[in-house]
């Protein structure tokens, strides 16, 4: 049987100095992935290690370009496989650059892997106003300019609104429903915890051979410099990183990426540090042994994905 392949991409989550007191993912303290490591503390210093069921890698975001690495460029090199501040000129963000944004709707991780006849999802709700169907005619306006939901556009899996989130069938951004519930207005939509968005995801990754999750408060909350905001959003991810490896299959690999440094270092926004790579389940150590920059996490995952 053809192996599943999870994707979860964590916008802005770099590996930082051991300091609780300008680090929130060291002030957190996450349970669950030091456990799922093997590790005490999630930093620089840690990458490279691998446990009987994970490794840590340490991925360069710079991508040989001057200058801050951006959400844009970062998220098209992660998804595509190709230096996307080289191919722009300069590192750029917050979204992917126009000039950029095409090229990865028919380049991107999902787009190949459909290509090679395989089934893939995009597991993020959207609201109905801004993604009507689904179709290619969607206005790319506010969050549909980020990396994952035009690979998700352009590979045609853009389609889970409100009823699926109802459903358990697909995942808010911010992981839990109230930001819908509250601000969207959405009162039909159970409030979930955690670890059930975490169940919900395990749920959908078992009916595809790879699954993609976005979320982006942890870059967020990193722009806010707040160290007591930023440990409550590594918490919260511990948790639903919890409850989806709790329920995931046996023989599904987990890669939780991100395109940036950020949020481990509350005393300033974007950083040079790397960016955090996790690869889990079968094959992990392989995985991790081919990964050292943002542009080699397609190619990795394709190649392992193609060999079944």
């Amino acid at each position: 049987m053809q192996s599943r392949s999870v994707l979860i991409f964590l916008d802005g989550v770099g590996l930082g100095e051991p300091d609780p007191a300008v680090n929130p993912i060291v002030a957190a303290r996450p349970e669950f992935l030091h456990d799922l490591l093997g590790i005490d503390e999630l930093t620089a210093r840690t990458a490279g290690t691998s446990s009987s069921r994970a490794s840590l890698v340490a991925v360069d975001a710079t991508l040989d370009t001057p200058g801050l690495p951006q959400s844009g460029t970062g998220q098209y090199s992660l998804l595509t496989g190709i230096n996307g501040a080289a191919r722009f000129g300069r590192h750029y963000g917050p979204y992917v650059p126009t000039a950029l944004r095409e090229p990865l709707m028919r380049g991107s991780i999902l787009a190949k892997a459909r290509d090679l006849g395989l089934s893939i999802a995009f597991a993020n709700a959207y609201p109905e106003e801004l993604i009507g169907d689904g179709s290619a005619d969607v206005s790319l306006t506010g969050p549909l300019r980020a990396g994952p939901p035009l690979a998700a556009l352009g590979a045609r899996v853009l389609r889970r609104r409100t009823q699926e989130l109802q459903s358990g069938n697909a995942l808010a951004s911010e992981i839990v429903n109230d930001g819908w519930i509250d601000r969207l207005g959405r009162t039909e939509l159970p409030r979930i915890t955690q670890e059930e968005a975490g169940r919900n995801l395990a749920r959908i990754s078992r009916e595809n051979n790879l699954t993609l999750f976005a979320h982006y408060t942890t870059d967020a909350v990193g722009h806010q410099r707040d160290l007591e905001g930023g440990i409550a959003a590594v918490r919260l991810v511990d948790a639903f990183l919890r409850g989806f490896f709790d329920a995931i299959d046996s023989d599904t690999t987990v890669t939780i990426a991100s395109d940036h440094g950020n949020l481990e270092d509350s005393r300033t926004g974007h950083t040079v540090n790397p960016a955090m790579f996790i690869t889990a389940g079968p094959g992990h150590e392989r995985l991790a042994a081919d990964i050292r920059k943002l542009t080699d996490v397609t190619p990795a995952l394709l190649r392992q994905l193609a060999a079944g």
